[in-house]
């Protein structure tokens, strides 16, 4: 059972009228009980299958308190026995249909031939059915910050509004991890130099996949996306690498 302030899941919440919450408020609900959940990881469980938000008029989610249980019921099974998305959703499905299903004990880890989460379910995936939005006031909700704060990353460079004004789903992931470094000491200043290399990287990925954009084949224009995709990911995953080369550290 997930717990706010207040003691429940919807107590103290800023739910609407009709009793469902926006995604930056089930995400401070979750940091009770788990404090590196982010809001892309919410969005890729829900791409899973695990979770089924309702959707506004306008595209954003909102979600019951049983929606909330059972992403905290989701995450405590991966950290607690460590199971697969594939185990889990078999799992609560058989509970809905009734099925009684064990569960392993309590800090079993996986065998190699069960490690199928992969570079996603450690990150997170963006929303596949289209591109998020947030406004100014639920980027600061999602992230706990103040306007200060905020304002601060943006006169570095680290975070920016889209053309419309509104923020993307990637500005709530920087902004989560922001907070987490400002805790070890790393100011926005120190990291002018990452930003750099990432909008490098960035544009490394973009020559690559600038010649399918064009194509005149209307399959190869759109194969350019899922090979943005793929390639982004290998960058970050090069990236960690290299830093933890660099560090002499192997993380978990």
């Amino acid at each position: 059972m997930l717990h706010t302030p207040s003691g429940g899941v919807g107590d103290g919440a800023a739910a609407t009228d009709s009793g469902l919450m926006s995604i930056g408020t089930v995400l401070n609900v979750l940091r009770d009980e788990f404090p590196e959940v982010t809001i892309s990881k919410i969005r890729f469980l829900e791409s899973e299958g695990l979770v089924e938000p309702r959707r506004t008029p306008s595209g954003y989610r909102k979600f019951s308190a049983e929606d909330v249980e059972r992403l905290g019921r989701v995450l405590r099974m991966q950290r607690d026995h460590y199971l697969p998305l594939k185990v889990i959703r078999e799992y609560l499905d058989a509970l809905e249909r009734g099925e009684p299903v064990p569960l392993p004990p309590p800090g079993r880890r996986r065998d190699s031939s069960d490690a199928e989460e992969s570079f996603e379910d450690l990150f997170g995936e963006p929303e596949e059915p289209g591109p998020a939005r947030l406004l100014r006031e639920e980027l600061l909700a999602a992230a706990g910050i103040e306007e200060e704060q905020l304002a601060e990353w943006e006169s570095y460079g680290l975070v920016g509004p889209l053309e419309d004004g509104a923020y993307d789903a990637e500005a709530v992931t920087v902004a989560t991890l922001l907070v987490e470094l400002g805790r070890s000491g790393i100011e926005p200043r120190h990291l002018r130099a990452m930003k750099a290399a990432a909008e490098r990287e960035a544009g490394l990925v973009d020559q690559v996949v600038a010649p399918l954009r064009r194509h005149r084949n209307p399959q190869t224009r759109a194969h350019a996306e899922a090979r943005t995709k793929e390639l982004a990911a290998l960058t970050v995953r090069l990236h960690a690498a290299l830093v933890r080369s660099a560090l002499g550290v192997r993380l978990p």
